[in-house]
């Protein structure tokens, strides 16, 4: 193997094993600051530049403090899965690895899709 493919193939290798680490200290350490429960993942699939995806960002702002944003970018060689599922449908968001909304944002389903994960939250943790 090249001199320049070993590391791309290693630079690629980086960031799946960073994202990874990312995700599992995320569902074992990210809790909210005013309690020990934990936050719902909210996926965002984009590409950069994507204005949508800068505007729907913006639109869930006021929410930021009831769930935490993981951005994949459709773009990177390890999310060819993604970029062939989604790259006409940006922004396309998951909540919980399930399927939510796309192209644009729906307040009244991210909100129902908040409050369900919180209710049950509460009732598995008395």
């Amino acid at each position: 193997m090249g001199l320049f493919k070993c590391i791309m193939v290693t630079a690629v290798s980086v960031r799946v094993i960073t994202r990874r680490v990312r995700i599992i200290s995320r569902l074992f350490c990210h809790k909210s600051s005013n309690s020990t429960r934990r936050l719902p993942t909210v996926t965002l699939y984009t590409k950069h530049p994507c204005s949508l995806c800068d505007d729907a960002k913006h639109q869930l702002k006021p929410f930021s403090n009831r769930f935490h944003l993981e951005e994949v970018d459709i773009t990177d060689p390890e999310n060819k899965h993604w970029f062939e599922k989604y790259c006409y449908d940006i922004p396309v968001f998951h909540f919980e690895g399930k399927f939510l909304m796309k192209h644009k944002v729906n307040l009244q389903d991210f909100e129902s899709a908040l409050t369900k994960f919180e209710t049950l939250s509460e009732q598995l943790n008395g």
